[in-house]
């Protein structure tokens, strides 16, 4: 049964000192490489503003169900994933593992990735923006990108000096390191963003691609493409709201009591679609200028970032100045999520080691190092090695977003809908508040449409690949 204790150690082991901090760092969290790439090409993907539409729907819904969820248990539990949702009820403990095997997992193949961005990031601010986007080798049909990859000495540079970046923020703690950078790097990334999206809608032809980009229409869309666009905005929201990460309750088991949990996750909520949104504002009307209104640029996944935006920023006016910009920003994104995920890995082993916080990320980054490797190594000297088929950073993407956590996120629902029941977030909720706005909302989300959706989301890769 769920324990009626409220607790929080979050005193005793750090914990966030003022609410814009922790606001900032569960923003930064969510704010990364799956928002920057992912989100404006499936928006491109799936009818532009009906995506749009769709996803804002579900934020307000869908995500912020989840999200107070898991803010909650952290908070009143005071515990890392392992700990919190035993103290949620012990018949539920197997979920704290399976939550901390998800960022455990996600952390390397992140980090690789990561590298990949710090190395463009580099290229772009040495002004070698022009070679990233047109060097090609041998009969030219390999990449600056292809190129980069298939061979493992740089990818394993930039991978280490990433890891280590990450590093030495967690080994400061959460208010002398992630606090601290939160507050500094939330609002330079948000001023880059907003000034490269600005420049782009100034370009030829921009207005047509911002049409498409936020004008739902909905003339000759199927009830088929609805469909996908549901699911896809769905499965979206993993991404842009770090959930079912142990992200949450980790940072959840730092935040104050005194500070608001409803205020508090509207405004990571509102933070997340604003930057989100903006991102698609520059990628989305740049590649519809660039291609002469193609659609199928849009739609390239993670090449877009590559592959694509090089190229449009080599020919877009102050293409050089604007391509080191995104990538700087790019960077910044995606630290501010990696560091979250390093976190929350490194908070389990503290807790269930009885270890301090420099030895326990020591032991994070080893094993941080260890798996990633594998990505870094399945590009180019194990490139023939698959499981199932895949290679091993599209395996690890594969099994945690498509499987680990959809289960954890419907396990997570029946365990606050029906085990503990949704007084247990409204509880903590309300702790120090007169009211719980979104009680209603949440109640319904939590025991009926979340755990549809989740459901929905968990089969849909099995039956398409059927």
């Amino acid at each position: 049964m769920a324990e009626k204790t409220k607790t929080n150690s979050s005193v005793n082991k750090g914990g966030f000192g003022s609410k814009i901090g922790f606001v900032l760092a569960a923003a930064g969290s969510a704010v990364g490489l799956g928002n920057i790439w992912r989100f404006p090409y499936l928006a491109a993907k799936y009818g532009g503003g009906i995506f749009l539409l769709v996803y804002i729907i579900f934020a307000v819904t869908f995500g912020f169900t989840l999200m107070i969820t898991e803010i909650a248990i952290g908070r009143r539990t005071g515990k890392s994933v392992i700990g919190a949702y035993k103290a949620v009820d012990k018949r539920f403990s197997a979920l704290g593992l399976l939550a901390a095997a998800v960022p455990t997992l996600i952390l390397p193949y992140y980090c690789v990735i990561g590298g990949w961005v710090t190395k463009y990031m580099v290229e772009f601010i040495t002004v070698h923006g022009h070679t990233v986007a047109t060097e090609t080798y041998g009969d030219g049909s390999v990449t600056f990108f292809d190129n980069f990859i298939s061979h493992p000495m740089q990818p394993t540079i930039f991978f280490v000096i990433y890891v280590v970046l990450n590093a030495s923020v967690v080994m400061l703690g959460v208010q002398k390191g992630i606090e601290i950078l939160s507050k500094f790097l939330m609002p330079v990334l948000l001023i880059i963003i907003i000034g490269i999206s600005i420049y782009t809608l100034t370009l030829d032809g921009a207005v047509e691609g911002l049409k498409y980009y936020v004008l739902p229409n909905f003339k000759g869309f199927t009830f088929d493409q609805l469909l996908k666009t549901i699911v896809g905005a769905m499965g979206q929201l993993f991404y842009s709201m770090s959930l079912a990460m142990g992200i949450m309750i980790t940072y959840g088991s730092y935040m104050r009591k005194e500070d608001s949990l409803e205020h508090s996750v509207r405004q990571i909520e509102i933070f997340d679609t604003l930057v989100a949104f903006l991102e698609g504002l520059i990628i989305v009307p740049a590649v519809f200028v660039f291609s002469g209104g193609s659609t199928e640029k849009l739609n390239a996944g993670p090449s877009l970032m590559f592959k694509t935006l090089p190229a449009v920023f080599d020919n877009m006016p102050a293409g050089e100045i604007i391509g080191g910009a995104f990538f700087i920003l790019v960077t910044l994104a995606a630290l501010t999520s990696s560091i979250s995920l390093m976190e929350t890995v490194t908070a389990v082993v503290m807790e269930k080691f009885k270890l301090g916080r420099v030895v326990s990320c020591l032991i994070v980054i080893a094993v941080t190092l260890a798996l990633g490797m594998l990505s870094v190594l399945g590009y180019s000297t194990w490139s023939g090695v698959k499981i199932a088929g895949m290679q091993f950073l599209d395996f690890f993407d594969f099994i945690t977003n498509n499987v680990m956590m959809p289960v954890l996120a419907f396990l997570t629902c029946i365990l606050i809908g029906y085990a503990a029941k949704t007084t247990y977030v409204e509880e903590e909720v309300l702790h120090g508040e007169k009211k719980f706005k979104a009680k209603l909302l949440f109640r319904v989300m939590i025991k009926y449409v979340c755990p549809v959706c989740m459901i929905i989301i968990l089969l849909t890769p099995f039956i398409t690949t059927i």
